[in-house]
Order: C-alpha cells, then sequence, then structure tokens
C-alpha cells in the first residue's frame, strides 16, 4: 500500500514529537509542516526533508492526514480548515477550549466525512491498556498528575493542561453518569489555575480523587483504583500496573500485569493511521473526547465557585 500523506500543523516543543513519530512511521510520509513561525518551519523542514508552510489552509490536495498541534484556542478554526478541505485530522488534547468549539469539529468531520480522533495519549499508554482488561468494577480512584513548571500550554489551566487524561481514562471505565463534583484550584506562576484537587463521585457510587499540578518539584504519574477484593496500581510514566487480590479465604495475591512497553505517541499514530485507512471511527473520537471537555469545564466552574467563597474569607484585593 501507498503511504499516507501527513502534515504536522503546529512544530513548537510539542509538535517536534510528532514530526520525529511520523518521520520514523513506514506507513506514513512527512510531507510538510506548518507553522505561523516561518523561521520555525523553515528549520523544522529542513531537518525532516519536507515542504514547510505558514498556513494550513495551502495543504488541500497535498495531504491525507494532518497532526493539530497548535494552542488549544486555535484547535477549532485550524481542525475545521483541514476538515473541511477533506483532510482527516488528529488533534491534540483537549478538543477544543468549549463545548461550542468542540461541536463544530465534530459538525465538521461528520460533514464532510472524514476521521476526527483526539490524542488523549495516556489511552495508549502500555500500563493503561492493561488497566482496561483487568478493571470490572471501580468502585474508589486515586490519581495524582503532578509536574514541574513550564511555559508550555499555559494558555489553559491546569485541568485542561494535565487532568484532563486522567478524566479521560477516569470516564473510560466508569460506566456510570458523573453526580457530583467538588473541586478547589490555585494560580501560583500563571495567570491560569496551577495546582487543582477534584473529588467525584458518580451514579452508582464509585468516587474519584484526583490532584493535578504543573508547580510540583517532581514528576508523579500514578493512579490506584480499588474494587471488589482487588487493588491495582498504575504507574504511567514506567509503565507497569500490579494488582493486589484477596481471595475467598482472605489470602492475598499478588501480580504484576503484563505489560509490553511502547511509546504511546507512536501506538497514537498508528491507530491513527489504522483509522484513515479503514475509514473505522477512531477509539477516541470527537464525541468522547467532548465528554471528557465538559467534565473539566465543570471542574473548572467549581474551582471558580470555590474561590470565590476563599476570596470573601481573606483581605479585600486578595486573589486566589
Amino acid at each position: 500500500m501507498s503511504k499516507i500523506r501527513v502534515a504536522v500543523v503546529g512544530v513548537g516543543q510539542f509538535g517536534q514529537n510528532h514530526v520525529r513519530v511520523v518521520g520514523q512511521s513506514p506507513r506514513a510520509e512527512l510531507v510538510a509542516v506548518v507553522d505561523t513561525d516561518a523561521a520555525r518551519a523553515a528549520d523544522t523542514a529542513a531537518r525532516a526533508g519536507c515542504l514547510a508552510l505558514d498556513d494550513c489552509r495551502a495543504l488541500a490536495g497535498k495531504v491525507d492526514a494532518a497532526i493539530v498541534a497548535v494552542p488549544t484556542s486555535q484547535h477549532a478554526g485550524v481542525g475545521c480548515a483541514l476538515l473541511e478541505a477533506g483532510i482527516d485530522v488528529l488533534i491534540e488534547k483537549p478538543i477544543a477550549p468549549d463545548l461550542a468549539s468542540a461541536d463544530r469539529l465534530i459538525a465538521a468531520a461528520e460533514a464532510h466525512r472524514r476521521i476526527l480522533q483526539v490524542g488523549h495519549l495516556e489511552r495508549f499508554n502500555p500500563a493503561v491498556q492493561a488497566l482496561e482488561k483487568v478493571a470490572n468494577h471501580p468502585l474508589f480512584f486515586e490519581i495524582h498528575r503532578l509536574s514541574v513548571f513550564s511555559a508550555r500550554s499555559l494558555d489553559v489551566d491546569v485541568v485542561l493542561d494535565l487532568m484532563i487524561h486522567d478524566l479521560d481514562i477516569l470516564l473510560s471505565l466508569v460506566p456510570y453518569e458523573v453526580e457530583e463534583i467538588r473541586a478547589a484550584g490555585i494560580s501560583i506562576l500563571s495567570a491560569k489555575v496551577d495546582i487543582a484537587n477534584v473529588r467525584m463521585q458518580f451514579q452508582g457510587g464509585c468516587v474519584a480523587n484526583l490532584t493535578a499540578s504543573r508547580v510540583s518539584t517532581e514528576r508523579v504519574r500514578k493512579l490506584r483504583l480499588f474494587q471488589p477484593r482487588q487493588y491495582i496500581s498504575v504507574d504511567y510514566g514506567r509503565q507497569d500496573a500490579m494488582v493486589f487480590s484477596v481471595d475467598a479465604n482472605r489470602q492475598i495475591g499478588f501480580e504484576q500485569l503484563k505489560v509490553e512497553k511502547a511509546e504511546p505517541l507512536a501506538t497514537q499514530f498508528n491507530a491513527f493511521l489504522d483509522a484513515v485507512e479503514t475509514r473505522q471511527p477512531p477509539k477516541l473520537d470527537g464525541r468522547s473526547a467532548r465528554r471528557t471537555l465538559e467534565a473539566a469545564l465543570a471542574i473548572l466552574a467549581k474551582i471558580e465557585e470555590h474561590s470565590g467563597v476563599v476570596a470573601r474569607a481573606l483581605v479585600p484585593g486578595w486573589k486566589p
């Protein structure tokens, strides 16, 4: 089969990773990179051996698919232009900054019969894929995602930047709707919320505690799940998963789940190419990403509500 012609739109810090993955794929041909910074586009294109462009609309007729790694605020504009040009799209998470923009992307994909996949990368983490096979009745989650400060993705709050990965996994594992959300967050080094703590309760009784921070002194990526007679621990970074079980005789057993380590970004790209080739809906389509975005925005609303309570208890003019 001929290679799928691909472009990467937005070649900043994370876009460079996409350029590398596409360039290494035997199934794809990196035809072009696009960036509003013409010098950055030219430099990347020279190293990758492809075309440099400064406008995604110039891709029409040149590529079959595109990866969108521009700031979240630009997702709908860039994504819709590509979909309307007949180009399949893998767009970075979150799908959009708001539900109306997400709806525009979903509608454009459906109207033009294009693939729209959203880059919730942790779903392609081998440890998470192992977890999906054994999670059968989740009752309680404890999730931590901590990062050191970076100037990347400061156009969105930590909920949309980091916690959204875990929200996506959580919503995929719990077969019930969200019943209640409590949340608190603080802005420390940016104008957005930099650290957040959330408690979510689902119909059916499952409860999840999530903490996300981009002002930590260490990098932590861990999920703990409790279900009847089992405790499951996942380390995203190490790509490992362990299960502790209690049998009918109250004996504790331990099992290290089989995990075949791989780069999630490459696995995600292969899944996207599969969808492009087969025309089957991707594992993470626009509608599932919209549901995750809706939960994230509900959390941010609760954080705003909590901030108002805190502000009233402090000296006039102080903002959390």
